[in-house]
């Protein structure tokens, strides 16, 4: 029987829901908004499944070398490329899944609910669900067993997750090789409750108003070097458009408050994975290539064989660049490190569940004279073509004063 004591050793994966035969797993949410599973002890069996299939319990701390291939890669359909958070390349692979008569799991908003969570798409029209990345824990629910259910009928299956929800799969799945399973995981800093983005979501309704159409992360609307955190109106002079210098939800996320414990000492993070396919942004794009703009771009880590046979029979929808994946990978925290626990953390919830939405993210987040100032100089930037230029001399010199610090 599966218990949890420490909340670090879960990453909400649903491998354990999933997996038990009396459906006596309860993905029970906490004061935090993270779900953890919780037994029927009347009705559990003791079988031992919930244990073997949990990629915590038998994580392994080996960052094993295999072959791998690195790419730069940008949709040639610049609408879905505009859509997407980087370069659109899991749209291209997703839909050569769903042309071979498959499916695709990944995490999209619930219909009519801006709650996330992972869900089936079977024709390529809705695919644009899953396109730009989604800053919070995605609830599982039964995803993995309907994935085994489109394997034994023999179709191919293509599931995106984080790098701990392709663990939970890879276990529920007892680690069995199925040759129509593409696994598409990502580079991931943490993953966000919920909870803080149901109460951010009521905060901007009442000072907002209208109808909130969709709500977007990572945005274009100021260009790819500097994304926006994006809430669409059915009224559209009530859009809402803020980076990451003024936006309440993601200072908070990028302040290290938000995440689940788990984040904090991720046993996943490593550069050789069990995804076939490892997809994340690519800044800034002059690094590595002068063939590619500056509109969004996707490195692609090819994991597996299975994955370079994907990305060669997709080649036509994309505009690929090869680049040594230790060049690829070089200087990318993200995909190494954990992000460290901010110590005001427990205070951050506490509040968030005490106060009203509104008043929480303003005793939190003020947007202060030096706040306004610094959205002000990146907005005059953006607009006067120097974003980039100016982001890469800042983060040059940031880095020379911290190396002369040590």
């Amino acid at each position: 029987m599966i218990t949890i004591d420490d909340k670090k050793n879960c990453c909400g994966c649903w491998a354990c829901y999933n997996i038990c035969p009396k459906h006596c797993i309860e993905m029970a949410e906490d004061d935090e908004g993270f779900r953890y599973p919780s037994v029927d002890t009347s009705l559990c069996i003791d079988c031992g499944l919930c244990e073997k299939v949990c990629p915590i319990i038998n994580a392994s701390e080996a960052d094993t070398p295999h072959g791998q291939k690195g790419l730069l890669v940008q949709h040639t359909d610049e609408r879905v490329r505009r859509e997407s958070t980087s370069g659109g390349a899991f749209t291209a692979i997703a839909a050569w899944v769903i042309r071979q008569g498959g499916v695709v799991f990944g995490a999209g908003y619930r219909s009519g609910a801006f709650i996330v969570e992972h869900q089936k798409v079977e024709r390529e029209e809705d695919l644009a669900v899953f396109r730009n990345s989604k800053y919070v824990q995605s609830n599982v629910g039964l995803a993995y067993s309907e994935a085994l259910d489109c394997l034994k009928a023999g179709r191919w299956v293509c599931f995106s997750g984080t790098p701990c929800q392709i663990e939970g799969l890879r276990c529920y799945l007892r680690n069995r090789e199925y040759e129509k399973l593409i696994c598409v995981d990502f580079v991931c800093r943490g993953v966000p409750s919920p909870r803080i983005l149901a109460h951010y979501i009521e905060a901007q309704r009442s000072l907002i108003g209208g109808a909130f159409t969709n709500v977007l992360f990572r945005d274009k609307h100021y260009g790819y070097h500097y994304s926006s955190f994006s809430i669409y109106n059915k009224d559209r002079r009530l859009d809402y458009h803020k980076g990451v210098d003024t936006n309440a939800y993601l200072r908070a996320f990028f302040n290290n408050l938000s995440d689940r414990t788990s984040c904090y000492d991720c046993r996943f993070k490593r550069r050789y994975r069990r995804s076939d396919l490892t997809l994340w942004d690519c800044f800034p794009i002059e690094k590595f290539t002068r063939t590619l703009d500056g509109k969004g771009t996707t490195r692609v880590l090819v994991q597996s064989e299975k994955g370079r046979m994907v990305m060669e029979a997709v080649k036509n929808d994309l505009r690929i660049v090869e680049v040594e994946p230790d060049k690829l990978v070089a200087g990318v925290r993200e995909m190494f490190l954990s992000v460290p626990m901010n110590p005001r953390r427990r205070e951050f919830f506490t509040d968030c569940n005490a106060m009203q939405p509104v008043e929480f993210f303003r005793k939190w987040f003020p947007v202060t004279w030096r706040v306004r100032l610094n959205a002000f100089v990146r907005v005059a930037c953006h607009k006067l073509g120097v974003y980039s230029v100016a982001k890469r001399t800042f983060m040059l010199v940031y880095t020379r004063r911290d190396e002369r610090k040590r």
